[in-house]
């Protein structure tokens, strides 16, 4: 199942991807007397999420593909949700890059960090370089999010609690990391240093996902790439890795590590790319 978040008239909604577009859950309620909520981050508070992928795995595509769709373009994508309690992140974690930035993780502990919600936007919206940093960068990484509240969980039970994958955009100013390795959370924490979306496709969609390739673009040209089989800790030891730390959360996101990043300037075009998403684009602008 494929969900995007749509900017309408009425607020940012909730959509399962068809074969011919989007159709919103609101369109879903009323066609089938449901009460499904419209938000996506709700959906997922609610314990909504699995009620809604079971249906649709037990018939519903079709309906779903029956309907008319929401006509929208890339410009009315929003943001899956703005609000997670969670943004995790770690750094490092693709054999070529640990071995470009000469630095190898501790056996079993990877380096790790968190964003607030502040720094979140979605497709298309832009990344604003702050008047504190001269050098930023942009890193593409494949995101996962928590569809269930966990703890202490293990790495097999990962894909259980999963809700989606998505494409996300990590920023750091680098300079400011530069002047003292203690300041990598600092780097990361200005607004617009998260970018998500605008897809999130469940795990089962990706029987093989280690064979998935990210890739870092800048203007449309690729900078870096790589694959999850290349990965230091792969995506399901991550979530058990933060599940053991503190409980996840629904609608908790972690990025799981970029191939490279890409420096970024006012007018650039920052894009994660990775197989069977749509690309994630954001703009490039800097604070006034």
């Amino acid at each position: 199942m494929r969900i995007v978040s749509l900017k309408t008239d009425a607020a940012e909604e909730a959509a399962i991807v068809a074969d011919a577009g989007s159709i919103l859950l609101r369109t879903l309620n009323s066609q089938l007397s449901q009460e499904w909520s419209t938000d996506l981050y709700e959906l997922l508070l609610r314990g909504q999420f699995g009620e809604l992928k079971d249906w649709y795995d037990g018939g519903g595509r079709k309906t779903v593909n029956a309907l008319e769709p929401w006509s929208c373009s890339y410009g009315d994508y929003a943001p899956l949700y703005r609000f997670p309690r969670k943004i995790c992140g770690i750094g490092m974690n693709y054999l070529a890059k640990a071995e470009e930035l000469k630095a190898t993780p501790p056996d079993k502990e990877p380096i790790c960090f968190l964003k607030p919600d502040t720094g979140l936007i979605g497709a298309g919206e832009a990344i604003v370089l702050p008047a504190q940093s001269e050098r930023v960068t942009a890193e593409a990484e494949l995101g996962i999010i928590i569809g269930k509240a966990c703890k202490n969980i293990e790495e097999a039970d990962a894909p259980f609690v999963t809700a989606g994958l998505t494409t996300t955009l990590d920023m750091t100013a680098q300079d400011v990391h530069a002047r003292n390795p203690r300041f990598l959370g600092r780097s990361k924490m200005f607004d617009t240093f998260f970018s998500f979306g605008p897809l999130l496709i469940t795990p089962d969609e990706f029987p093989q996902l280690e064979k998935l390739t990210v890739e870092t673009g800048l203007n449309g040209q690729v900078t870096h790439r790589n694959t999850i089989a290349n990965m230091i800790y792969s995506p399901w030891f991550i979530v058990s890795y933060f599940s053991k730390m503190m409980t996840l959360l629904p609608g908790d996101v972690i990025m799981t590590g970029t191939p490279g990043s890409a420096e970024i300037r006012e007018g650039d075009v920052a894009e994660c790319r990775i197989d069977g998403f749509e690309t994630l684009r954001n703009p490039v602008r800097r604070e006034p």
